[in-house]
């Protein structure tokens, strides 16, 4: 099978596409416009990967993404904007890329006849709950421009399946963490930080609540679904491990033997969403289940950062 892979330089779909090459036979294209958070070093060791091919270009160029993804079955579309508090200062890049370039390769996808195509989405959608879980069939409440780009982007996706009978499958994942994330992400940011002696921001009162996934795990329930999965289906992808901000900010500074000195309360962030919950049954029920047990994910996690300055030291020197 051919996988053609937008933002494949990205965190999550570098990731997916170490996954693919490892455990199929499977050839890869990723398609990346190698924005801030498109790094080539992320796909670092695979130039000599007869089964991968890389193409830089935008997901919003209509000519450029045709060419490219002519002759592949499958397209993963990871390719988006994604830190919600860049959507706050630029909404506008954000709404270009996540809804009109999914528009784009929906299009392009239908139009070449590919076979399948995951649109890889966001818990952020649903917005905030109090308590319990949310299912696929609940209502879309984003709060945050990153979050209605991304919902909004969801709905042109499936569109296509229910207008022109596009293979589309939606995944909508909790927060993830582990190597190659772009440290301007909480996990990532805190770690590098407390690496260096630097203190970490800490938003409002640290009581809000996230589901952590290992990108391992994620990209595993990814690659399921893109298999497995019923066309027109959506799936959330969560681990179970929900903690406070406070609570992840002390396993961090425990990993990197600092104490509590370290944290520096800063101003909350606008739109704070206080709680994330999704319930994964219906993945599980697919055969998926999370491998990594969160402390083991963020001590494995925390060490790769320290055994990889020459990753990221530079980006926070450009940042």
């Amino acid at each position: 099978m051919r996988a053609f892979v937008t933002g494949g330089a990205g965190f999550i779909g570098s990731n997916y596409v170490r996954h693919v090459l490892a455990t199929t036979d499977d050839e890869v294209t990723v398609y990346d416009a190698l924005t801030y958070a498109g790094n080539p070093a992320n796909l670092a060791g695979l130039d000599t990967e007869p089964r991968f091919r890389f193409v830089r270009g935008d997901v919003t160029d209509r000519s450029a993404v045709s060419s490219a993804m002519a002759g592949h079955d499958v397209v993963v579309h990871f390719a988006a904007e994604t830190h919600v508090d860049r959507s706050i200062v630029s909404p506008d890049e954000f709404v270009h890329t996540n809804c009109g370039g999914t528009n784009v390769v929906c299009d392009v996808a239908r139009r070449l006849g590919v076979q399948r195509l995951v649109h890889v989405s966001t818990d952020e959608v649903y917005g905030s709950i109090p308590e319990g879980s949310f299912t696929e069939s609940d209502a879309l409440v984003p709060r945050s421009p990153y979050s209605a780009s991304k919902a909004g982007s969801d709905l042109i996706a499936l569109s296509y399946g229910h207008t022109y009978g596009l293979p589309v499958l939606v995944t909508r994942s909790s927060n993830n963490f582990g190597p190659y994330q772009f440290p301007e992400k909480v996990i990532p940011l805190f770690v590098t930080n407390l690496l260096d002696g630097r203190r970490v921001p800490l938003y409002g009162d640290g009581g809000n609540i996230r589901d952590w996934c290992h990108v391992d795990d994620n990209c595993a329930a990814i690659d399921l679904v893109l298999r497995q999965g019923s066309a027109g289906e959506i799936y959330n992808i969560g681990a179970g491990n929900e903690i406070t901000n406070r609570d992840l900010t002390e396993r961090l500074l425990a990993l990197c033997g600092r104490d509590e000195s370290m944290i520096e309360y800063v101003t909350d962030r606008l739109g704070h969403d206080r709680r994330y919950s999704i319930d994964a049954s219906k993945v599980t029920a697919l055969g998926w289940q999370p491998k990594w047990d969160l402390d083991a994910g963020l001590e494995a996690t925390v060490a790769w950062y320290r055994d990889n300055r020459w990753w990221w030291e530079p980006l926070k020197q450009a940042g």
